[in-house]
């Protein structure tokens, strides 16, 4: 008998694979309502803080981490106005947060500074870091997970499993679409200063987002693979220069900081649940990062299933019921981002054209900018 198997059983009603932002969102919404659960994470807590991210959050986002205390109140930017624009095309759309009556659209955060503000609400006990998943089995009843931690085995059989580890590696119920586009990330110094107004640039290569952070920018520089590689290997003047050319001469950049980057895909698993385990965040759908949406449906999961479960108990009709109820949040999200990205990732005169017209049209025509905006705070909340 192996030491796995000789090791006690201990039980939890609920274990999260997971202690990113989404996961400690899902933890301390339970624990809010008096539903005990327990995270895991094979990363150390402090992996977090050297995360590069800065994370755009809604104001619907807001609203529901201050719920759990869990808001980064000093490390958040505002953003009060959001400037949507094409390179070498006509046409702009301006949206203000004065529309709607709110203090921001949203706020830029560093992902590690919400990870800390979340971090700090947990109690003693309530996440294993640097946990090791051995083995996982799954019965009608329930999941017993065989984990390494601290150098010792340990069994824990639960209710209920939840995945919020992260992006999908290679996962067949994953389907996955590339989109042949890497996000170059960096923070850099604005002249003149923001003004708490983000920019959303479409330029044949890919989006480009300015987001205001402190006194910086946070820049997702969208390119294609080898011009991602070109763009990594600049100096910090030939990378201005580039930046440049791709944002305009509305204001100039200096001082940039150090350079990320990611590979950019549609990620959307099928099946959200499957007997007693069930899939939130990233593990459920990765989006395009234009227009900040994937971030924001990842918190909207863990908050909808904290809700459900509080109210109608821990057990598989609860799990069906939160798998009807994201739906239409998390496909609306999906085709929203993935139609904008192909839409306008491109060069092509007729849908330069097109497009122009329709950031036209919803610069003077304030309902279609309202029905957008409203569903880039709230998600599926504002429907219909």
């Amino acid at each position: 008998m192996t030491e796995c198997a000789q090791a006690s059983i201990e039980q939890t009603d609920i274990l999260i694979i997971g202690a990113g932002p989404v996961g400690m969102t899902l933890h301390l919404a339970l624990a809010a309502g008096g539903q005990k659960s327990l995270l895991i994470d094979r990363r150390p807590q402090q992996a977090l803080q050297a995360d590069p991210r800065a994370l755009a959050l809604s104001h619907g986002a807001r609203e529901l981490l201050e719920q759990i205390e869990g808001w980064p109140t000093r490390a958040a930017t505002p953003i009060e106005t959001i400037h949507v624009s094409q390179k070498d095309g006509f046409g702009r759309t301006l949206i203000d947060r004065t529309d709607y009556k709110l203090p921001a659209l949203g706020y830029v955060v560093r992902y590690r500074d919400l990870a800390a503000a979340l971090a700090a609400r947990l109690t003693d006990g309530a996440l294993l870091a640097e946990t090791e998943i051995l083995d996982t089995t799954a019965d009608a009843s329930g999941v017993t997970v065989a984990l390494r931690h601290a150098g010792t085995l340990r069994r824990i059989r639960c209710k209920l499993l939840v995945h919020a580890e992260g992006t999908p590696a290679d996962d067949p119920e994953v389907k996955v679409s590339d989109y042949a586009q890497h996000a170059v990330i960096c923070e850099i110094t604005p002249t003149p200063g923001h003004g708490r107004r983000a920019w959303e640039r479409f330029t044949p290569d890919g989006p480009l987002a300015l987001l205001p952070l402190g006194d910086e920018f946070s820049i997702v520089f969208t390119l294609p693979p080898a011009k991602a590689d070109a763009v990594m290997a600049l100096d910090d003047d030939a990378f201005i220069t580039a930046l440049q050319i791709q944002f305009g001469n509305r204001m100039s950049f200096a001082k940039p900081g150090r350079r990320s980057r990611f590979p950019l895909a549609l990620r959307m698993r099928d099946t959200l649940h499957k007997g007693n385990e069930v899939w939130i965040g990233n593990t459920a759908q990765t989006l395009h990062p234009v227009s900040g949406q994937g971030f924001n449906l990842g918190l909207r999961d863990a908050w909808q299933l904290a809700e459900i479960l509080l109210k109608n108990g821990v057990d598989r009709d609860s799990l069906e019921k939160y798998v009807r109820a994201r739906q239409l949040d998390r496909r609306a999200g999906a085709f929203f981002t993935d139609k904008i990205v192909r839409a306008f990732s491109n060069d092509c005169g007729p849908l330069k054209l097109a497009r122009g017209f329709g950031l036209l049209a919803l610069d003077v025509f304030p309902p279609a900018r309202h029905f957008v905006a409203k569903r880039m705070i709230w998600g599926a909340r504002a429907w219909p």
